[in-house]
């Protein structure tokens, strides 16, 4: 009788017990004020933007010291952050599923202001072999049944702006949820001229599951010649860029 009670216990204690492990985006942010809170729940999420050496303002306290060792490898010219919420009851595994899903990314809407329309920002979206084997792979199925410690994937993507482009993707579970780091491993051209030269460009994601639903911090950040930064607006560049894979990924989770 005792063994049937704790075994029963057992069974009903977990989704409780996990949920009590879950922080509150007030509980890591608490020093945002209501307009910016209103921001992260908005479509467009909270932006910010910084210059080289300044710190960075929505860093989410207490996540591994991982993240801060990639970035001290790349001291990018600037960097933009952004903060946001999906409303969502979703797992790491079901945020691990969704990154995994590397072809959903084709054909992503953005504002082109040069063009005055919508296009696509990525035409093509694939999984490659490595980083000399630039073959495409297929994804794997989107059912995978734990998350593993540490992933690397390597991504070719069709860009609208810099045609075929190289990342090497890295997934790291963290103690309340992923860190996913993204970094070029070739140049990023624009009519053949180098833009951004290769690991100049890097972009990382932290999505953790809290109490309001899936907790999203982007950031992203590259180095560009002088007389390149002159004449394209690259800030925008990268939060169109930003933008598209954090909505991938909220597509994914839904």
């Amino acid at each position: 009788m005792k063994n049937a009670a704790f075994f029963l216990l057992i069974a009903v204690l977990p989704l409780s017990f996990l949920t009590a492990q879950k922080r509150s985006l007030t509980d890591i942010y608490p020093e945002l004020d209501g307009e910016q809170l209103s921001q992260v729940f908005s479509e467009e999420g909270l932006l910010m933007y910084s210059e080289r050496s300044s710190p960075l303002r929505l860093y989410p306290p207490g996540l591994d010291r991982r993240f801060a060792e990639i970035l001290s490898k790349n001291n990018p010219l600037f960097t933009v952050e952004t903060l946001m919420l999906i409303p969502a009851l979703k797992n790491n595994l079901d945020i691990y599923n969704a990154l995994n899903d590397i072809r959903a990314l084709k054909g992503r809407i953005y504002h082109s202001a040069t063009r005055d329309r919508d296009i696509p920002l990525f035409e093509e979206a694939t999984r490659i072999e490595s980083q000399k084997n630039t073959n495409s792979v297929a994804d794997p199925p989107h059912d995978a049944a734990e998350v593993p410690p540490h992933e690397t994937v390597y991504i070719r993507l069709r860009d609208a702006n810099f045609g075929n482009s190289y990342y090497q993707a890295d997934m790291y579970l963290e103690d309340r949820g992923i860190l996913y780091s993204l970094i070029n491993f070739k140049n990023l051209n624009f009519l053949f001229i180098p833009v951004i030269k290769e690991e100049k460009f890097l972009a990382q994601f932290y999505f953790e599951p809290v109490h309001e639903g899936i907790m999203i911090y982007g950031f992203a950040g590259a180095d560009v010649a002088g007389l390149i930064a002159n004449r394209i607006d690259i800030p925008s560049a990268v939060r169109k860029r930003v933008k598209v894979i954090i909505d991938w990924v909220k597509d994914g989770l839904n």
